[in-house]
């Protein structure tokens, strides 16, 4: 493809949250990095890993999670699909809504669209109750403005209620 063709190819900017709790997490972000940029785009951002307690009460052990800014031509519903494949392929299992996982990406934002389907809802739905959702994404994009709320991902966060714990792995743990 030549340089005007790229041209012509819409590009959007997606912001997903990837992590998990079973099985090597360290491996499987590196690895689910490696897919998504072959997949779905180019990673343009990219938070350091967080760890923090499950979430809800069917979790067992800490997750690790990271925030990715992505430019990618696909439409939303191909990196959904996309992204649940790459989920699948990293062992995911969906057995229990917010249970042990060895992989889960969240799609964020979506440029700034407001999507809502029966399999997908943009901006997502529960980002401005979860800590480990924001904490990361504040990091790589604090002055995002959700296109609903119309906050800044830094007024989002101060406004959380979420008392989980967000902690940071070491300082440069950008796998």
């Amino acid at each position: 493809m030549d340089k005007l063709q790229e041209e012509l190819i819409p590009s959007h900017q997606v912001v997903l949250i990837i992590g998990g709790n079973l099985g090597d997490r360290f491996q499987l972000i590196t690895d689910a990095k490696k897919k998504i940029s072959m997949e779905i785009g180019e990673i343009q951002k990219q938070s350091v890993l967080y760890e923090t307690a499950a979430w809800g009460e069917r979790s067992t052990k800490d997750f690790i999670n990271q925030a990715l800014l992505i430019n990618t031509t696909l439409s939303a519903q191909e990196v959904l699909y996309t992204a649940l494949s790459i989920e699948k392929s990293l062992g995911r299992a969906r057995v229990e809504k917010w249970g042990d996982r060895t992989m889960d990406i969240d799609i964020i934002f979506y440029d700034n669209s407001i999507i809502e389907e029966p399999e997908l809802t943009i901006p997502h739905p529960f980002m401005k109750e979860r800590k480990f959702v924001l904490v990361p994404i504040v990091e790589i994009l604090p002055d995002w403005i959700h296109p609903v709320l119309k906050m800044s991902m830094k007024e989002m966060l101060s406004a959380c209620e979420d008392q989980c714990e967000v902690r940071k792995i070491g300082k440069g743990d950008r796998l």
